[in-house]
């Protein structure tokens, strides 16, 4: 039932857990992670804004003394919730020789509970007390590598300027959690696609080619139960690629020039849902809640097609759809 065939992790928990915590998974390693480097560590600089990977300048081979922690933007949103869901940008690079070991930025953020067993201890007692917007620098020996590590920590709900919806449409409630609540009016649904931003955020818009994070509620018109959803313990947001079939159209039209930061509410006939699918919700109008989190375009090297060859297409840049409501694993 969900909205995209496919779900895009940018980052496997394993990547990077297995980078910072090879040789420092033990609290007591991390309880001399400090404000700042000591004075006998040659500091880090980073430039660059969030939302692009970060410049890192340091001199190489890079030696690290002591393993640290240094807070670079301390962030405006929500204190990160133990135990509650965050959403990291992570760029890694290997102190040796500043060669990538990891990069979120080159697909979509990645994922995680704010606790020691999801992020492992290290970043845990990092991102510790931070808030949303913060930019962690952290520095670690790793099994003989130094790891130079930043962090850019992102909001997990829709965090816009509020929007009256005009009557005659659901209304979207916000729960104590930030989660929306949908109620159906008790009215025939519309024919025709509606878009309507219930909060709207001051990010980027959304565009056609982009790989687009959201949490959403999808709730049935006819009777305004909710018949799937991307909030709750355990569960991930969405990354897909818009605008080229991999989500139902009314995703596809509905949230292209909405901007990140936004929670929209579409409402999504049968022939923009799951019509025509073997889905069991084929014949319903559905209603969706989105919090688009995060856009951007993934970054793929290209390479030049053999001498004689045309290059062709694949599946997926043609646009291909799977049934809709089944998803891909791994």
């Amino acid at each position: 039932m969900l909205p995209t065939t496919r779900l895009r992790r940018a980052l496997a928990g394993a990547t990077v857990a297995a980078v910072l915590l090879a040789a420092g998974c033990s609290s007591s390693v991390w309880s001399q992670v400090t404000p700042s480097a000591p004075p006998e560590q040659v500091p880090v600089e980073v430039v660059g804004a969030q939302g692009a990977p970060p410049e890192l300048d340091y001199p190489q081979p890079y030696a690290v003394s002591r393993a640290g922690s240094r807070t670079l933007l301390q962030g405006t949103g929500d204190v990160l919730e133990d135990g509650g869901a965050v959403l990291l940008d992570m760029y890694a690079e290997d102190g040796r020789d500043g060669s990538v070991i990891t990069s979120t930025f080159q697909d979509a953020p990645a994922w995680y509970d704010m606790t020691p067993e999801a992020l492992g201890q290290n970043l845990y007692d990092s991102l510790r007390g931070k808030r949303v917007g913060a930019r962690v620098l952290l520095v670690e020996e790793d099994d003989g590598v130094p790891v130079v590590l930043v962090v850019d920590v992102l909001p997990t709900v829709a965090a816009g300027e509020p929007v009256e919806v005009p009557e005659g449409l659901p209304q979207v409630l916000r729960e104590t959690d930030g989660s929306p609540r949908v109620v159906v009016p008790d009215a025939d649904p519309p024919q025709e696609l509606v878009v309507q931003p219930v909060q709207r955020g001051n990010g980027p818009q959304v565009s056609v080619g982009q790989v687009v994070t959201a949490r959403y509620v999808a709730v049935r018109w006819s009777d305004g139960t909710v018949v799937d959803s991307s909030w709750g313990a355990g569960v991930a947001p969405q990354s897909a690629t818009i605008g080229i079939g991999q989500l139902v159209e009314a995703w596809d039209q509905g949230l292209l020039e909405q901007s990140v930061g936004s929670r929209v509410l579409l409402v999504a006939p049968p022939n923009l849902a799951h019509g025509g699918t073997g889905n069991e919700l084929a014949e319903e109008t559905i209603v969706y809640v989105v919090d688009v989190l995060d856009a951007r375009y993934q970054v793929t090297e290209e390479v030049p097609p053999a001498e004689g060859e045309d290059g062709g297409t694949t599946d997926e840049a043609s646009g291909g759809r799977e049934p809709a409501g089944t998803t891909e694993e791994g």
